[in-house]
């Protein structure tokens, strides 16, 4: 397009920058959101009964723990569950991570001994943009 006294130049190099900026701009910015780990259902962990569960039990109603550990004479099934959101905009950035995680404690005998479920607080709420509400 032609201004008048043929003066096509100068829209051409403000499109030009204009492009540009945009592509870097556009090319700052990303949001994200992913989970890891199988839900942790309430009505799984109301079969967990002390002193009555078995390791096999434990097993067929949560399937495989993310992590088997020994410690002080009990063997511990830790199930774990993390959802998390992350978002950039340039060079600013912000990340929220929550998680539930249940421990299975054993006997030798592999009886459940104790059962400890940490749910993530319903009160943090996942934020992108890094300027409060």
């Amino acid at each position: 397009m032609k201004l008048k006294n043929n003066q096509s130049r100068p829209i051409s190099v403000v499109s030009f920058l204009l492009l540009t900026y945009c592509l870097i701009f556009l090319q700052s910015c990303a949001f994200v959101r992913g989970t890891m780990g199988e839900e942790i259902k309430d009505n799984n962990i109301a079969k967990l009964k002390k002193g009555i569960s078995s390791r096999a039990e434990v097993g067929a109603w949560l399937g495989a723990p993310d992590e088997i550990v020994q410690a002080g004479g009990y063997e511990i099934f830790h199930y774990r569950q993390y959802d998390s959101k992350m978002g950039y905009f340039v060079f600013l950035s912000r990340i929220n991570v929550g998680s539930n995680n249940l421990y299975v404690f054993f006997d030798q005998q592999g009886i459940v001994q104790e059962v400890i479920f940490g749910e993530r607080t319903k009160e943090l709420e996942f934020q992108v943009w890094p300027f409060g509400d």
